[in-house]
């Protein structure tokens, strides 16, 4: 979902109108034989009692759910005709449906907010992951934006969706999960978050503004 470097960049006025329509609107070793002895040891008493899944915490629309990786804030989610500058295209027969987010990256690196980044720290129900799919921030339309350690940004994530799929009133459940760094050693170097587990999940109600705000409408002041 990163912008191509011979992009032209989208004018701040153009994409301002986006507002204004969503305003309407590894395992180691070690560890390995650690575990296969517990699994022994435990077969000979009778075996492994099932463990219960854990709860997950239910929050609402404007809730942060915080781990070390990042803080996010899922707001509202929007179903339009279209959005230009937000890096997804709709064609013939589908529509954009949109999560409004506050991110703030907790992490002392920057990251990306594309789905190799923190757009892995949440899933939303029932979207083809097929789908054709970008994540632009609001202010000034910079697709797969990089951020920051401690600063906030509100970002939109988008999906091009059949136009039949999703309609006003219908709920969107959004599973966020908590993500391990990882360091890696060996032939792999580096740190990167991975091994998502869910934690929580937030179900918002979809607002459908239509074809959304014009352009000119978005930068009337008067």
């Amino acid at each position: 979902m990163s912008e191509s470097p011979d992009a032209a960049p989208v004018p701040r006025r153009r994409f301002e109108w986006i507002r204004a329509a969503t305003d309407r609107v590894p395992t180691r070793w070690f560890a390995g034989v650690a575990t296969a002895a517990f699994l022994a040891a435990t077969a000979a008493f009778g075996g492994l009692a099932t463990a219960a899944s854990p709860e997950l915490a239910q929050l609402e629309p404007g809730d942060a759910h915080v781990t070390d990786q990042r803080s996010l804030t899922v707001k509202r989610a929007v179903l339009i005709d279209e959005l230009p500058g937000s890096g997804v295209s709709p064609e013939e027969g589908q529509r954009v449906l949109a999560l409004i987010v506050d991110v703030e990256n907790t992490w002392d690196e920057p990251q990306g907010a594309g789905p190799e980044g923190i757009g892995e720290s949440f899933v939303v129900r029932g979207v083809d992951a097929e789908a054709e799919s970008s994540v632009a921030r609001l202010d000034d339309a910079t697709t797969g934006p990089e951020l920051q350690p401690g600063v906030p940004a509100e970002l939109v994530y988008t999906w091009a969706v059949d136009a039949d799929d999703y309609a006003a009133g219908d709920e969107l459940t959004v599973t966020l999960r908590e993500l391990t760094l990882y360091t890696g050693s060996f032939v792999m170097t580096g740190q990167t978050w991975t091994d998502p587990v869910a934690e929580a999940t937030m179900t918002l109600e979809i607002e459908d503004v239509g074809a959304g705000a014009e352009p000119e409408e978005a930068g009337d002041d008067g």
